[in-house]
């Protein structure tokens, strides 16, 4: 091609780019172009939000809830193995049972959290999950010694079971809590993942419809035609897309806030005191274990408990179920009974009658120190259960609004590409 021809071609497409036919391709070009670009972004903003619940379904919340297990567990097996050493000798088959299942239970959820993991996660210096895998063993080999050693009145026992727990406080406890700390954090990143509002989505739908009546304008101006079937096509499925993707995200904003209001905040909440519950109970029972050398357990219970009032108070102002109100109220009347009943031990112990404090601390009496927390900690299992089903159920929610959404943007874009290239194409027909 010569010069003179490609100014000549140059000269021709400017020319024709000032021409009604060159305008109108032009705009058919951009909003096919436009249409599609904007129904795979907003398809792409949806399958994220999807993948944010699915993952909050499947395993961030589930992932979560072990993380609280394990935690739980390896408190209440502390609690559970020091107040069954104060029994001497043989300790109740029920309470052995318990302190057995408690380190299964933390056994069994510790392996489902190392396979959810990457290997390198799990091998990584300093990685919760191996402390809390190699230590856990050794807890258990400590807490058997003290108890071959209690069963034959030894007095080394003691301190083989203050060891134990020491371990766990030290080692074992803080992993865990690190543990679940990283799970809800992700809970919340996903959270806040799904729950956003879809201003890309709307940003998107707003420039197609904008594109479109910049292009009916421009075809009413050029050719003097009031309604164009295709481009009107175009134009309703672009609305319906709009609303449609809008409808969705705003349900899903609710559903996800509930998610959060009546179920995942409540959980923290109410977990939190399960645990400020079993440390106390700990303390409570070590102080006993110590035999008058447990000045920094009393000191420990006294701060705890403290702080679970605290919680409790706290759980009482989030309840947003009667139910659950119901059980925080039953577990606050609970507290102030084993408050009592503490103040009780304490006093048998400090003058001197160390098997009366024993009595009170494990005793089964309506009015001893172990029912009520056994009471205490049931109230709190079962108002974690219930909050934690509502956040289960909106999470649920959340996902059926989801249900077939990018299907819908995807065919609604195609149609809006198909209406507004064949409405423009029937224009341009007029000019051949």
């Amino acid at each position: 091609m010569t010069l003179v021809e490609a100014d000549r071609r140059g000269r021709g497409l400017a020319g024709l780019a000032g021409t009604t036919p060159g305008v109108l391709g032009g705009f058919a070009l951009v909003l096919i172009l436009v249409a599609l670009l904007a129904g795979a972004l907003t398809g792409l903003g949806v399958q994220s939000r999807v993948q944010a619940v699915d993952d909050l379904a499947a395993r961030t919340g589930p992932l979560s809830v072990a993380a609280e297990q394990i935690y739980r567990s390896l408190s209440d097996a502390d609690a559970t193995a020091t107040g069954a050493f104060l029994s001497g000798g043989l300790e109740p088959t029920a309470t052995r049972r318990r302190y057995e299942a408690d380190i299964a239970q933390a056994s069994g959820t510790l392996a489902v959290a190392v396979a959810a993991r990457d290997p390198g996660d799990v091998t990584a210096s300093g990685s919760t999950l191996a402390t809390l895998s190699e230590q856990l063993p050794v807890y258990a080999g400590l807490v058997e010694t003290a108890r071959a050693d209690n069963q034959q009145g030894l007095p080394l026992g003691a301190a083989y079971q203050r060891e134990a727990s020491t371990l766990m406080r030290t080692r074992l406890l803080p992993a865990a809590q690190d543990l679940y700390r990283t799970e809800t954090g992700q809970v919340t990143d996903d959270q806040d993942g799904a729950g956003s509002f879809p201003i890309l989505e709307l940003l998107l739908g707003l420039a197609v419809l904008g594109l479109l009546v910049a292009a009916q304008i421009t075809l009413y101006r050029r050719t003097n035609r009031v309604f164009n079937v295709g481009l009107l096509g175009a134009t309703a499925a672009a609305l319906v897309a709009l609303l449609w993707v809008m409808v969705a995200g705003i349900a899903v904003m609710g559903d996800i806030s509930a998610s959060q209001r009546d179920g995942s905040a409540q959980v923290d909440t109410l977990a939190a005191a399960r645990i400020a519950t079993l440390a106390a109970r700990s303390d409570e029972t070590l102080t006993l274990v110590a035999r008058g050398a447990g000045q920094a357990y009393q000191t420990d219970y006294t701060q705890v408990d403290k702080h679970l009032g605290d919680l409790l108070a706290k759980a009482g102002t989030q309840a947003t179920d009667d139910k659950v109100r119901a059980k925080i109220d039953a577990a606050r009347s609970d507290h102030a009974a084993w408050t009592a009943a503490h103040a009780k031990l304490r006093k048998a112990d400090d003058s001197g009658d160390y098997g009366g404090a024993v009595t009170v601390a494990i005793g089964t009496g309506t009015d001893s120190a172990a029912t009520a927390f056994d009471k205490l900690d049931g109230d709190l299992r079962d108002a974690i259960d219930q909050t934690r089903a509502a956040f289960n159920q909106k999470v649920a929610d959340a996902g059926g609004a989801l249900n077939g959404v990018v299907v819908v943007v995807a065919v609604l874009s195609v149609l809006t590409a198909a209406g507004a290239g064949a409405g423009i194409w029937r224009r341009l027909r007029d000019y051949r």
